[in-house]
């Protein structure tokens, strides 16, 4: 997405364009359309869900006695690594600032890759990362 799919109302709050909610709803189609497995056998999520919403309705009308609400569970591919962490805190500050970044750059990649969080990198940040493997 890009600025071109947003608008900025009177009140300075955006609202997504039709072009822009064309893309998130794309994406959502996207995921939905992946496969997991659930009982026994690979489903779509939105069969899942359909599934399990069924399941929730027939255990609100005391059709089902129980009902197991946790599977599937749900599995978030991380765009950084134990690797990628290591390497960034790893690195010495002067060594990144003779690559051509600057030392601010390298502090916030540090403090994220520090954290417990998940975190993403630019696309020019990742290939200098990937560079510096090879010196």
């Amino acid at each position: 997405m890009n600025n071109k799919d947003f608008i900025r109302t009177e009140s300075y709050s955006l609202r997504l364009k039709p072009s822009g909610a064309k893309k998130v709803t794309e994406e959502f189609n996207k995921w939905m359309k992946k496969k997991i497995p659930y009982q026994k056998q690979s489903v779509m999520w939105s069969y899942a869900l359909l599934l399990k919403t069924r399941e929730l309705a027939q255990y609100l009308v005391e059709k089902k006695k129980s009902g197991d609400f946790c599977k599937p569970v749900y599995t978030i591919e991380r765009p950084d690594s134990d690797d990628i962490r290591q390497k960034i805190l790893s690195i010495s500050y002067t060594d990144w600032e003779n690559m051509g970044f600057s030392k601010g750059t390298l502090h916030y990649m540090k403090k994220n890759a520090e954290a417990n969080m998940a975190f993403t990198l630019n696309a020019h940040v990742k290939e200098r990362l990937e560079l510096w493997e090879s010196i």
